[in-house]
């Protein structure tokens, strides 16, 4: 059985062919264009990795998904994939199967499987990239509610005024990610009058990017707005800590490339707001897969689904198992 993993991006996209194992043999990259011309060079590149017999597809997509019917529904990175059926239709040409999951919950899935929370059962994966997308990994499995929307904590209010995201204001997503932390710091160079640091020319421009470019050149302002960016993390880390216990989180892009301006102010609030005996047992880290999340996060999908993760953590507890049950013949 051929494993193939399909992460489709806004600007870019990749197909991964792997062993069941999850081991990747060859990796296929190219840019994301219109729908119909990146449609016909999935499918090129699918035959170009000669899935073989009875392959297992994992695709990785931003929402709005049906993951369940297989349809990607118009992403608002993806303009013209409307009611897209990429499932039916990698089934249809390729057989075997074909499973569609949203880029949060996927890298939950490879983090866990491949990443930094190999050998844990409970993890929370925050993206922490344009937006904050979560996935959720409880008691050994992906949780995804009754509909799918499991872990949308990127929705929850951490302010009465802040920010948008997630079409909210003062949300998680607004404070701490990379489309918010550039809302923020768009009003902050407003109130300047443009006269800040971190302005490339045009406020509107002004990216998460710029700030801690800014911010690693000495400059004040820029990293005052990432300290409070980083309270806000704490303030929300502190609230999934406190729901649900997991023993690692790891958060993504963003947060990798400016750690040391967060992280000293996320900390004393997630200290001073969790729960100290769940905070004692849970890591906060960043992504070991770094860039590459999306093209292990399509292969996770396709293991995951096939069955071959769950049959090596039944093994595990199998083999754990085993002296009880030699002791309860005996």
């Amino acid at each position: 059985m051929s494993i193939i993993g399909l992460d489709i991006g806004g600007t870019k996209c990749a197909v991964t062919r792997a062993t069941d194992a999850g081991v990747i043999e060859r990796t296929i990259r190219f840019p994301t264009t219109d729908a119909l011309a990146t449609q016909a060079r999935l499918w090129e590149t699918v035959t170009e990795l000669a899935p073989g017999p009875a392959p297992v597809f994992g695709i990785s997509c931003g929402g709005p998904l049906d993951s369940t019917a297989g349809l990607i529904l118009s992403p608002p990175n993806l303009p013209g994939w409307d009611r897209v059926p990429v499932c039916a239709e990698l089934e249809r040409r390729f057989g075997g199967r074909a499973f569609l999951m949203n880029d949060a919950n996927a890298g939950a899935l490879a983090e866990w499987q491949f990443g930094a929370g190999r050998g844990v059962r409970n993890l929370v994966f925050l993206t922490y990239g344009t937006g904050m997308g979560a996935g959720v990994i409880c008691d050994g499995r992906l949780f995804e509610g009754a509909n799918g929307n499991a872990g949308e904590i990127g929705h929850v209010r951490l302010s009465a005024e802040g920010p948008v995201g997630y079409n909210k204001a003062g949300s998680f997503e607004g404070w701490c990610s990379g489309g918010g932390i550039g809302r923020l710091a768009q009003a902050e160079a407003r109130r300047h009058g443009g006269r800040v640091a971190f302005n490339p020319g045009r406020i509107e421009e002004i990216s998460a990017r710029h700030v801690v470019q800014a911010a690693e050149a000495g400059d004040a302002l820029a990293a005052d707005l990432l300290a409070e960016s980083g309270r806000r993390l704490g303030q929300a880390l502190a609230i999934v800590i406190d729901v649900l216990n997991p023993e690692v989180i790891v958060l993504g892009s963003v947060y990798s490339r400016a750690r040391r301006w967060l992280e000293p102010h996320m900390r004393p609030v997630l200290e001073a707001e969790a729960l100290p005996g769940s905070l004692a047992v849970c890591k906060v880290v960043p992504t070991a897969l770094g860039p590459d999340i999306g093209t292990w996060a399509a292969i996770a999908i396709a293991v995951y689904q096939a069955g071959g993760f769950a049959r090596e953590v039944r093994g595990a507890v199998d083999s754990a198992l085993a002296p009880l049950a030699v002791e309860a013949e005996t």
